[in-house]
């Protein structure tokens, strides 16, 4: 079940589901629209090994927007900084940003119940275009859970992705054991 508009208020009031900052209007009839942060990262090198730390360079995108480039993995952030406590976190794509030809997640639109983060992108396009920090990049589904949860993303001793930033963060598939 997706929770309605007056469900995530219910949430967001309980604290079950934070979102800052938060704005009233970004709130649809059962999702929340998110909105590109300030920085990109591409990664340094061509070819990546999911073996290796692959590293990544960050930089500000600026006033004037950044043009995408076809053929290369951008990994970007959301402003919004959000936690859920006690539902499934969706993150899709804003149909107009679809329709510019941009991907804004490869294969992680699936949160877990007790992430605490913003949201790392990993964009592509299908041809050049530009984007601009703040735009609306994607949109929040929030799905009720059934029973009781018994280890929280945030909780979990070999979470990944828990340090807080305002920054995209590399893949880590380095950390696991294969």
């Amino acid at each position: 079940m997706i929770l309605s508009d007056k469900a995530i208020l219910e949430a967001i009031r309980k604290e079950e589901i934070v979102i800052e900052p938060f704005d009233r209007s970004c709130l649809g009839t059962n999702s929340y629209d998110v909105h590109l942060g300030k920085y990109l990262a591409t990664y340094n090198n061509r070819v990546l090994d999911a073996k290796q730390h692959n590293e990544i360079t960050s930089f500000e995108i600026p006033e004037e927007g950044f043009v995408l480039q076809t053929d290369t993995l951008y990994l970007g952030v959301t402003q919004e900084y959000t936690e859920t406590h006690n539902a499934v976190p969706f993150l899709e794509g804003k149909s107009s940003v679809g329709r510019l030809g941009i991907d804004i997640h490869a294969t992680a639109g699936k949160g877990d119940v007790g992430f605490c983060n913003t949201w790392t992108l990993e964009i592509s396009c299908t041809q050049p275009v530009r984007i601009y920090a703040g735009m609306p990049i994607g949109q929040l589904i929030y799905f009720a859970i059934e029973g009781e949860i018994e280890n929280y993303y945030n909780k979990k001793k070999n979470a990944k992705y828990t340090e807080r930033t305002l920054y995209p963060v590399e893949s880590m598939m380095w950390k696991n054991k294969f």
